[in-house]
């Protein structure tokens, strides 16, 4: 009789456990700061942890303000994943209020912050004078815009969930690396399709500064009606530089934003008679069943939104 063949089927019953997928009640409670961040946690993590998302589809992160079930949840979390960069500057009065003292994890740790918009090539509208409005100081928020510093926040992400959670260590690499081959795929794709304009026509209007690393990543230069934040307000000398600039340059890609007011955007493509393109995706995604529910379909939407417009400048 074989002793041994009990336990080597015991061995294979719990490797089996290991693998399964745990039940909702037993998932790790993860907080994840906006949206597109919640996508990202949620495809390294997977069925071992349950994502909660503070600033939802649609949502607007810089005038966020958090509510009695938003600081439950953070109290009840056992990781917080933001994104840095100043992006988040009402975190730490959140953790404060929900007495959180597990990890809060910055997914653009290790990230080279490029510096919000300026007069680098000696256009009329010159985005220094935001600097007063805005509540994220130089450094540009909104990395996640470059494909390649996803990549960054994927593998923060990981190594993250794996100190917390090591048991899972070895499932948050592999799906952490499968989200990165998606990544990759994506920037490819971008790449290949943004060859194909010449410099001079890949020039875009959007509301607020949220598109300097993409612009910097595929060589698009963006111009905003708004600071790097939402709340802040152009003088009239600023809209009015704008507007000749559009003009004078015959710019037709003009584009309101999902979590923005379309008001002032309205009003600049009128009295600069360019009509507006679609709506574009910057610092939210859309609601399910929307063109943009997750990350990765967010960039393809956007990048094919960009090109259908740039191709008329």
């Amino acid at each position: 009789m074989n002793f041994l063949r009990p336990f080597s089927v015991l061995l294979a019953a719990l490797a089996l456990t290991a693998s399964l997928p745990a039940s909702a009640a037993e998932r790790i409670p993860v907080v994840a700061s906006f949206s597109i961040l919640g996508d990202i946690v949620a495809n390294v993590g997977g069925d071992r942890i349950a994502v909660t998302t503070l600033v939802g589809p649609d949502e607007d992160a810089h005038v966020f303000q958090p509510a009695p079930d938003d600081i439950k949840a953070v109290s009840r979390a056992r990781l917080v994943v933001v994104n840095g960069l100043g992006f988040e500057g009402w975190i730490e009065r959140l953790a404060q209020s929900a007495n959180y003292r597990g990890a809060i994890v910055t997914a653009s740790a290790g990230i080279s912050a490029r510096e919000r918009a300026g007069d680098d090539d000696h256009d009329e509208h010159d985005h220094h004078d935001h600097d007063a409005h805005s509540h994220h100081g130089k450094d540009d928020p909104h990395a996640w815009q470059d494909p390649q510093n996803v990549i960054v926040y994927t593998r923060n992400i990981a190594a993250a969930l794996a100190r917390l959670d090591p048991a899972g260590a070895d499932t948050y690499r592999k799906n952490g690396e499968a989200y990165v081959g998606k990544l990759q795929e994506l920037d490819r794709w971008a790449i290949q399709q943004f060859a194909q304009i010449p410099d001079a026509k890949r020039r875009v209007i959007t509301s607020h500064d949220a598109f300097e690393y993409f612009g910097a990543h595929y060589k698009v230069r963006f111009l905003a009606a708004q600071g790097v934040s939402t709340d802040s307000e152009p003088s009239a000398k600023e809209v009015a530089a704008l507007i000749r600039q559009i003009r004078t340059q015959k710019i037709k890609a003009l584009f309101f934003e999902n979590m923005s007011n379309p008001k002032l955007l309205q009003q600049i493509a009128r009295e600069a008679g360019v009509t507006p393109g679609g709506k574009l995706y910057a610092d939210a995604l859309s609601r399910p069943g929307g063109p943009a529910p997750d990350y990765l379909a967010l960039m393809r939407y956007n990048i094919g939104q960009l090109l259908d417009k740039i191709r008329l400048n």
